[in-house]
């Protein structure tokens, strides 16, 4: 029986944890390394990643990161969450990500055409996605405008 609730590790999330921002800001991936691998130790079912600093070129921390991942076992045993809001840094993740990563998130904030082309992709990275209920007005507010 699989189980209902899935334990996402969020440390590993520049905009999420102080302490990972600024080892990733600093350079420091060996330390970052550890965040990930304390995560899993912790039960983390999934490492949601994210580079998303104004500080960073994201795409060039997100591929960094996940070829660190890549080498270390114990880290590289879960599933990857890549997190972005820029499509340059999730295809960047995509790319170097071993198995079957999970995107978070697309959506129809930069129209449908946008959408589709970036949906396509993912599928053919083999890729799992999170669609967020988010089109050009803004993001679904009411059950109507999330269906």
């Amino acid at each position: 029986m699989r189980p209902t609730f899935i334990n996402v590790g969020e440390r590993t999330n520049v905009t999420g944890s102080a302490k990972f921002r600024k080892l990733i800001v600093e350079g420091d991936y060996s330390a970052a390394l550890d965040v990930a691998r304390q995560q899993v130790e912790a039960g983390a079912q999934i490492i949601d990643i994210n580079m998303d600093e104004g500080l960073l070129d994201g795409a060039v921390a997100m591929r960094t990161f996940l070829n660190l991942i890549a080498a270390e076992p114990d880290i590289a045993r879960v599933p990857v969450m890549i997190d972005s809001s820029k499509w340059e840094v999730i295809e960047a993740g995509l790319k170097c990500v071993q198995g079957k990563p999970i995107v978070n998130s697309i959506s129809m904030k930069e129209g449908e055409a946008a959408f589709r082309e970036q949906a396509i992709k993912c599928l053919r990275y083999g890729a799992a996605v999170v669609v967020m209920a988010f089109d050009e007005v803004g993001q679904a507010d009411t059950a109507a405008r999330k269906i």
